[in-house]
C-alpha cells in the first residue's frame, strides 16, 4: 500500500507495541509505522473507532501516539530514533492535573 519514494541504507531500531522494528533513518515514526504494515495508531475519543494518520502533515491530529511514555505525539511530525518506544494512544490524555512549568516540560 505505501512505497518508498528512495533507499537509505541506515537503520534504527524501534519498538512498537512491543515488537522490534528496523526502520530506515529519515523516516517519521508515521511513515515508518505504515510502511510496516501498521495503520491503526489511535482510537477516537468518541466512538473508539481506530484511527490512523491521513494528512501527514501535522494538521489533522489523527497520527497521536505515545512516544516514550509522552502522549499526544504527531507521528507524521517526529523523525525516527534509536530506540524508541512507541504504543498506540488509546484513550484521551488530559494535562489539566499539571502545573503550568510542568505543562512546559511536556
Amino acid at each position: 500500500m505505501f512505497k518508498k519514494q528512495y533507499e537509505s541504507h541506515e537503520t534504527v531500531n524501534i519498538i512498537f507495541e512491543g515488537k522490534n522494528l528496523e526502520v530506515e533513518i529519515g523516516q517519521t515514526v508515521a511513515s515508518a509505522l505504515l510502511i510496516g504494515g501498521n495503520t491503526v495508531f489511535r482510537s477516537s475519543v468518541v466512538s473508539g473507532q481506530p484511527r490512523g494518520p491521513y494528512c501527514m502533515m501535522g494538521v489533522c491530529f489523527e497520527c497521536l501516539i505515545e512516544i516514550d511514555g509522552i502522549p499526544n505525539q504527531r507521528a507524521c511530525m517526529i523523525p525516527v530514533r534509536e530506540a524508541m518506544e512507541i504504543k498506540r494512544q488509546q484513550k484521551p490524555v488530559s494535562y489539566t492535573h499539571l502545573t503550568l512549568p510542568t505543562i512546559l516540560l511536556v
